[in-house]
């Protein structure tokens, strides 16, 4: 049974120090990166998108287009909210493809009312691109937009953030530079 709920994948960032954008990369059976997550994510969601600058997609998606020039994850989750009529979103990063269903489900699981974020926080720390945001987020995200603060857990100081402790340290594998790339692709097959 999929969550009556909607998920948005980040795939707009920059990828400088993969040198190429490695939301096009080829990933498992998919032509790309973004492909997989969104393929995978329709499986757990009703509603699932893609947030990217412009539509550089080759498979048919729902696109969130940012809002702003700047780029950045803010300006990105800015961007849902003022796009979708929805209260709430989860929010995955491209590079992270190892995320399982059940860490998902344990963000969902242990959400509770009256918080702004609920984020996955793993042996590394907070990992603001696996996260539940609410709209209540928006005052303050308005305001570190205003103020040119694009980084997320400089954010979370000023809301109500809840942190869900996830135990397996391989899922937030993220996908920055090439070698990490190769060795997920290998994982993957």
């Amino acid at each position: 049974m999929k969550l009556n709920a909607t998920a948005v994948v980040i795939a707009g960032g920059k990828s400088s120090r993969m040198q190429k954008d490695k939301a096009l990369l080829p990933f498992g059976k998919y032509n790309t990166l973004s492909e997989y997550q969104f393929v995978r994510l329709s499986k757990i969601f009703e509603n699932v998108y893609l947030s990217s600058k412009v539509n550089k997609f080759n498979f048919k998606v729902d696109l969130i287009e940012d809002n702003y020039l700047v780029s950045s994850p803010l300006v990105a989750l800015i961007s849902i909210f003022e796009n979708l009529e929805v209260e709430e979103a989860f929010v995955l990063s491209v590079d992270a493809p190892f995320v399982s269903e059940s860490v998902i489900i344990q963000l969902y699981n242990e959400a509770k009312e009256g918080v702004d974020v609920i984020v996955a926080e793993s042996r590394q720390g907070l990992e603001p691109l696996c996260a539940i945001y609410r709209k209540s987020f928006l005052k303050e995200a308005y305001v570190a937009l205003d103020e040119n603060r694009h980084r997320l857990q400089g954010l979370f100081y000023n809301l109500n953030v809840q942190k869900v402790k996830i135990n397996d340290k391989e899922v937030f594998t993220n996908l920055n530079y090439p070698e990490e790339y190769q060795e997920a692709s290998k994982r993957a097959r």
